[in-house]
């Protein structure tokens, strides 16, 4: 439930009220009628300037610098792009020529993620490669198929020399294998054709869901190539991840949601033209704050899935109004100039949560506006956001 008062982005306005009394039955069904929260952006037609657009030279180069900071180094790049070649193409001879390798039949390799993007976190030197089985996915065959790729790789560095650094070893996980050395690692996801996932069995194969979230890492990353290879964008995602690991608020924007709210402040905009790093990452919190990611919002819908799926309502609605809550503090700091502490050149995040004071204007940060509602009564009806064929992950 929500405090009388206290609903984030924006009041209820008397929406979805419908006829009483005997005279329209049919009306008392509520129908849910997502909405997009004010965006200046796509507005500024009908709120044009006063004043000229203040110099923000400042922030542009502090987002600059924070990006960098955030990117690999030089080193950390060669290692892992070393190790991701050596692995690819072993997998690759499997695929074309397996010889005598018969546990498993691999139809295709293909390199998914953040290293695939482009937007790869430093100290974070790890790499995802989905690997798609002809067979059933297996315990025993991801197992058998670790073992060959290590072989393969063993026998394919017999001529090199190799520093102790450099030396590789095997790891099991639910997941599937992966491959590492002390410099980088590899993390082979094992998945199935599509035809075949309804043949899955617990028992027997690897879990459903993570087969499919590996199916959906494919369809992640030929969508980022295809429509987010803009380089303000992956700039832009770099921050937005390392916010959603100092931020506790900002914790359940997984990497997914971080690439489409990205994509989104920058491109989604009347020119369709990219918008400045500065002006959209003021525009990730005035969305925010609005409400871009609580309930009744249109939110952002995923485009690799089938219908109109909100990729926010994968948050808990305690998690959303946390986000939100979380965003109306901040973009209050950054109004006044607090960017510092927001990209983490100031460590810290306390801004987020405790009252602090920027050259004489408070900023306290809010309450929350959600509350685990108790069991409900009898004849009660539901909120208007838990209405039939929404679905919220708890």
């Amino acid at each position: 439930m929500v405090r009388p008062g206290l609903m984030r982005g924006g009041g209820r306005g008397g929406m979805g009220m419908g006829m009483r009394g005997r005279g329209a039955p049919y009306m008392n069904k509520k129908t849910f009628l997502p909405r997009h929260p004010f965006d200046l952006t796509l507005a500024e037609m009908a709120f044009p300037r006063v004043h000229p657009a203040p110099d923000d030279s400042a922030l542009t180069n502090a987002l600059l610098k924070r990006s960098q900071d955030l990117t690999p180094t030089a080193s950390e790049q060669t290692a892992i792009s070393n190790l991701v070649a050596k692995v690819q193409g072993v997998l690759d001879n499997i695929v074309i020529a397996p010889g005598d390798f018969t546990k498993c039949q691999l139809e295709e390799v293909r390199q998914v993620g953040s290293y695939k993007k482009g937007t790869m976190m430093a100290g974070n030197n790890v790499a995802d490669i989905v690997i798609i089985l002809k067979s059933l996915p297996t315990k025993d065959c991801a197992e058998a198929l670790g073992k060959k790729v290590e072989e393969d790789l063993q026998k394919s560095m017999k001529t090199e020399v190799v520093p102790k650094a450099e030396a590789l070893s095997l790891a099991y996980s639910e997941k599937g294998f992966e491959i590492s050395n002390s410099l980088a690692k590899v993390r082979c996801l094992i998945a199935t054709l599509p035809q075949n996932m309804r043949k899955l069995e617990t028992e027997k194969h690897l879990d459903f869901k993570i087969i499919q979230s590996h199916l959906a890492a494919i369809r992640h990353t030929r969508w980022f190539e295809e429509n987010a290879h803009h380089s303000t964008i992956k700039v832009l995602i770099r921050i937005l991840k390392d916010l959603a690991r100092r931020f506790d608020g900002f914790k359940p924007l997984n990497p997914w949601i971080c690439d489409l709210l990205a994509h989104s402040v920058i491109m989604n905009n009347p020119s369709r033209q990219a918008l400045p790093v500065n002006v959209a990452f003021r525009r990730v919190f005035q969305l925010l704050a609005s409400g871009l990611f609580v309930p009744g919002s249109a939110g952002i819908t995923d485009p690799c899935e089938v219908g109109h799926f909100r990729v926010h309502t994968s948050m808990t609605l305690v998690q959303q109004d946390e986000c939100c809550m979380t965003a109306q503090t901040l973009v209050r700091v950054l109004a006044h100039g607090g960017y510092k502490h927001i990209l983490g050149f100031v460590e810290n995040t306390t801004v987020a949560k405790e009252m602090s004071v920027w050259d004489g204007v408070v900023v306290s940060p809010l309450e929350p506006a959600y509350e685990k509602p108790s069991e409900k009564k009898d004849g009660e009806e539901d909120d208007m956001e838990c209405v039939e064929g929404e679905t919220i992950n708890e």
